[in-house]
């Protein structure tokens, strides 16, 4: 019965297709489909995340302690006074974003954080830090660091008497594009620190004049504001006072009264 319906129905499908009417139809609903496609967006796919960089991650956040303008006294100070003083040291991971390292440490950054299990793995692992100068600038410039670079510090536990020894700073350059993993670890596991000379400058972040003085933090606020004045800001004023000096120091001598001086009365003739 079903196969002679559908029999009986073929002639009229034919006869169908020759009107031009079912076309437009077609037509219209093929539209809509395209319409109905192009207003739902595709189901965007999650990247997959790395798992080597995640579990970096990870462990670095665990080990890795965040120096800020608001702790970084609390965070380095010295443990207490002992019978054997000893040194407690310091690896500083400096880093930055996209003002600061123009986007460029996002890989080293990594590369330091997969380099955090194999120090933290060591007999006598150090202290790790990390010091974000697009979000700490002001520390940043009052240690007069680089981007991207380590810190590496060791800080004398104080004696006895609570007096305090230096502390020693070295200041390690980066390369933002070929470090390692294994290079990083290889500053603390091979002592490789000790191939870059010690820090003793002005601009010592502990035993230096302005560290001394007090003023180290309010140089670093003075340096990163004007890291902050638009370069153009900045020849406009140059421009402003060149004008100004110029003009004084070459300009007409004018009066008090913004006149110019009166000429010189003639010479009497001679009796």
């Amino acid at each position: 019965m079903r196969t002679s319906t559908v029999l009986l129905a073929l002639p009229a499908l034919s006869t169908a297709q020759q009107f031009p009417f079912v076309d437009q139809v077609k037509a219209f609903f093929g539209q809509a489909s395209a319409s109905i496609s192009s207003a739902i967006p595709e189901a965007s796919i999650p990247p997959i995340p790395n798992p080597i960089a995640a579990g970096a991650a990870a462990i670095a956040a665990a080990n890795v302690q965040r120096l800020t303008l608001d702790n970084h006294e609390r965070v380095l100070r010295p443990g207490a006074a002992t019978a054997s003083p000893g040194v407690e040291e310091w690896m500083i991971f400096v880093t930055g974003g996209n003002k600061t390292c123009f986007g460029n440490c996002k890989g080293v950054e990594q590369t330091f954080n997969e380099s955090v299990a194999l120090i933290s793995a060591s007999p006598s692992p150090p202290n790790l830090a990390l010091l974000d100068c697009e979000t700490d600038g002001v520390l940043c410039n009052a240690w007069t660091v680089t981007i991207p670079s380590i810190l590496h510090l060791q800080i004398p536990q104080p004696l006895a008497d609570q007096s305090k020894p230096s502390t020693t700073i070295r200041y390690i350059a980066v390369n933002r594009t070929s470090a390692t993993a294994p290079e990083f670890a290889a500053l603390h596991l091979q002592e490789k620190y000790k191939e870059t000379q010690p820090y003793d400058g002005f601009f010592h972040p502990f035993s230096g004049p302005l560290a001394i003085a007090g003023a180290l933090i309010p140089f670093g606020y003075l340096m990163w504001g004007i890291a902050k004045v638009p370069s153009w800001a900045i020849m406009i004023g140059i421009s402003f006072f060149s004008r100004t000096f110029m003009g004084r120091r070459f300009g007409p001598q004018a009066g008090r009264d913004g006149q110019a001086p009166a000429a010189a009365a003639p010479a009497a003739p001679a009796q």
